[in-house]
C-alpha cells in the first residue's frame, strides 16, 4: 500500500543521532543514550538475540514462576505445565514481532512506542517501564541471586544482595556490547548446569501427585498461572529493539525477531516447566523464607553448589539487561542530560533505587513475585493493544519522522491504555492486593486483567484513531549524513 492524496504529509524531521564512537568494542563504555543508531556503528547477526534471551532466563525467577502454580494455586504438574506453555508462548510471540522492528528504525523500543503514543503520551509506557525495569525487575532479580548466595555460602542476605548488585551495575553501566558478550560468556555455562540439575529434579518429581495449594486448583487458579506465566515472558517486551537496534539495517528482520522469540520462548517453558515439577516434591512451608534453598534441597551436594552458582550468575544476566532498558526507557521519555555518559549515569541511579526496593524483598518473596508477575501483565497488555493496532493502522504510511517529532502529541494512544488500565483492573484483577469486581463475586473467572486489557486498549485505540485522523499522518525521518531510504512502519 502507497501514500493516497489524502495523506496529510508532515514532511520531514531530523532525527537525533547518538554520539561518539562505539563500534563493536566491549569494553568501552558506550556513549549516548536514546538516540538513533548511525549505519556506520551498526553490527551484529541476528543469532547473538538467542543467547542474549536465553541467558537471563537462567535463574530461580523463571523457576519461581511453575512453583507459584503448584504451591499457591493448586494446580496439578500437568496443568501447571499447560498454563506455562500458553502463556510464555503469546509472550514470546509479541517479542519476536518487537524484536523484528530494531534493525529498520534503530531505536530503543520504547522510542518506538512513540509511534502511538505522541511525544507527551509515552510518557504512560516509558515512564512505567522506567520503574518496573530498572527498579522492580532489577530487585526482583537481585533477591533471586542474593537467595542463591546465602543458601550456598550462609552468609548475611543483605551482604549476598550487595555483592550481587555490584556486579550487575558494573556490566550494566558500560553498556550494550558488553551485554551482548557477557549474555554469550554465560550461555554455555548456565545452559549445561541447569540442564543437569533439570534432569535431577524431573527424575525425582510426582507428576501424577493432585494439586494441593491454597486456591484447589480451580479454573481460576489456571489463568492466573496463565497470567503470570504471560507477564514473565512479555516482561522483555518493552526492551526488545533495546537490543537489535544495533543490528545493520539489511538485516534479516525475520530471522532477528524468530531468535528473540525464541530465546525467551525456550529458556522460560524449559525452567518453569522444571519449577512446576519441584512443587511436587518440595514443602512450601519448610522453604517459604528461600525457596531457592528449597528447590536445590533434592540434589546432591556438588550438583546444589553449582546450581546455586548458576542461579546467581543467572540473576545477573537479567539484571544487566533490567538496569539497561530501564534507563533507556527513562531516557526515552525525552530527558536532555548534556551528558556523553548520560545512559550510564542513569543505570547506576536505577540500581541504587533498586538495591533498596530489594532489601524489602527479602521476606515474603512469593506473595510478592506473583502479584509483581500480574502487574507486569497488568499494563503490558494494554500497552501492546495500543502498540500494534497502531502498527495495523499506519500499514504503508511513512512515520519513521514521528519518532524524533516532538510535536507529535495525539492522545489516542494514551487514552486508549490509560482507559483499558483502570478498567480491566477495576473488574478483573485478582492479587493479594486487590480482588476485582468480577472475581470478588466469581472466583473461579481467576484474573483475566491483561486478555481484557489487550482487547478493549485495542478497540478503544481504533476509534480513537480515526477520531483523531492520525491515519492519513505521513512523515519521513531525516538522518545527517545517511542517504535517505524508504521506511515503513511494517
Amino acid at each position: 500500500m502507497t501514500d493516497t492524496i489524502d495523506t496529510l504529509d508532515r514532511g520531514s524531521v531530523e532525527a537525533d543521532v547518538r554520539e561518539g564512537t562505539y563500534g563493536a568494542k566491549v569494553v568501552t563504555i558506550e556513549p549516548g543514550g536514546a538516540e538513533y543508531i548511525p549505519l556506520s556503528e551498526r553490527h551484529g547477526r541476528p543469532l547473538q538475540q538467542l543467547w542474549t534471551w536465553v541467558s537471563p532466563n537462567m535463574e530461580f525467577a523463571t523457576i519461581f514462576v511453575g512453583i507459584i502454580g503448584v504451591w499457591f494455586f493448586g494446580l496439578s504438574f500437568w496443568m501447571a505445565a499447560l498454563a506455562i506453555l500458553l502463556g510464555t508462548a503469546l509472550g514470546s510471540v509479541s517479542m519476536g514481532l518487537l524484536a523484528a522492528r530494531g534493525p529498520r528504525y534503530g531505536v530503543p523500543q520504547m522510542v518506538l512506542s512513540r509511534l502511538g503514543f505522541g511525544w507527551l503520551g509515552n510518557i504512560l509506557p516509558a515512564g512505567i517501564n522506567a520503574l518496573v525495569a530498572g527498579v522492580g525487575w532489577f530487585a526482583v532479580n537481585s533477591v533471586s541471586g542474593a537467595f542463591a548466595l546465602n543458601a550456598l555460602l550462609g552468609w548475611n542476605s543483605k551482604i549476598c544482595l550487595l555483592i550481587i548488585v555490584v556486579v550487575q551495575l558494573a556490566v550494566a553501566f558500560f553498556g550494550h556490547n558488553l551485554v551482548h558478550a557477557f549474555e554469550r560468556w554465560a550461555f554455555p555455562v548456565l545452559v549445561v548446569i541447569f540442564v543437569i540439575a533439570s534432569a535431577v529434579i524431573l527424575s525425582k518429581s510426582h507428576f501424577s501427585a493432585p494439586g494441593g495449594g491454597f486456591s484447589g486448583g480451580t479454573i481460576g487458579g489456571f489463568l492466573v498461572t496463565f497470567g503470570a506465566a504471560f507477564g514473565y515472558a512479555a516482561g522483555w517486551n518493552p526492551y526488545a529493539a533495546d537490543y537489535t537496534r544495533y543490528l545493520p539495517k539489511d538485516t534479516n528482520r525475520k530471522a532477528a525477531g524468530m531468535w528473540a522469540g525464541l530465546g525467551v520462548f525456550v529458556s522460560c517453558l524449559a525452567l518453569e516447566v522444571v519449577g512446576a515439577a519441584a512443587a511436587t516434591i518440595t514443602s512450601i512451608g519448610k522453604y517459604a523464607n528461600n525457596p531457592t534453598a528449597g528447590f536445590v534441597s533434592h540434589m546432591p551436594t556438588a550438583i546444589a553448589d553449582i546450581t546455586l552458582l548458576a542461579i546467581a550468575l543467572g540473576a545477573i544476566c537479567a539484571n544487566a539487561l533490567n538496569v539497561y532498558s530501564g534507563s533507556m526507557s527513562f531516557l526515552a521519555l525525552g530527558v536532555k542530560l548534556p551528558l556523553t555518559l548520560r545512559r550510564a549515569i542513569v543505570a547506576i541511579v536505577f540500581g541504587v533505587a533498586g538495591f533498596f526496593v530489594a532489601l524489602s524483598g527479602l521476606s515474603d518473596a512469593g506473595t510478592k513475585y506473583n502479584n509483581f508477575l500480574l502487574v507486569i501483565a497488568y499494563w503490558i497488555g494494554p500497552w501492546l493493544g495500543v502498540y500494534f493496532t497502531d502498527q495495523f493502522l499506519r500499514r504503508g504510511k511513512r512515520v519513521d519522522g514521528l519518532l524524533f517529532d516532538r510535536k507529535h502529541r495525539p492522545w489516542a494512544g494514551f487514552a486508549a491504555m490509560a482507559i483499558a488500565v483502570g478498567v480491566s483492573i477495576w473488574l478483573f484483577a485478582n492479587q493479594t492486593d486487590y480482588v476485582g469486581v468480577v472475581p470478588s463475586h466469581h472466583p473461579a473467572f481467576g484474573d483475566l486483567t491483561f486478555e481484557v486489557g489487550f482487547v478493549l486498549a485495542a478497540l478503544l485505540y481504533a476509534l480513537f484513531f480515526k477520531l483523531q485522523g492520525e491515519g492519513k499522518v505521513s512523515e519521513r525521518l531525516v538522518v545527517p549524513g545517511e542517504e535517505a531510504a524508504p521506511a515503513q512502519v511494517s
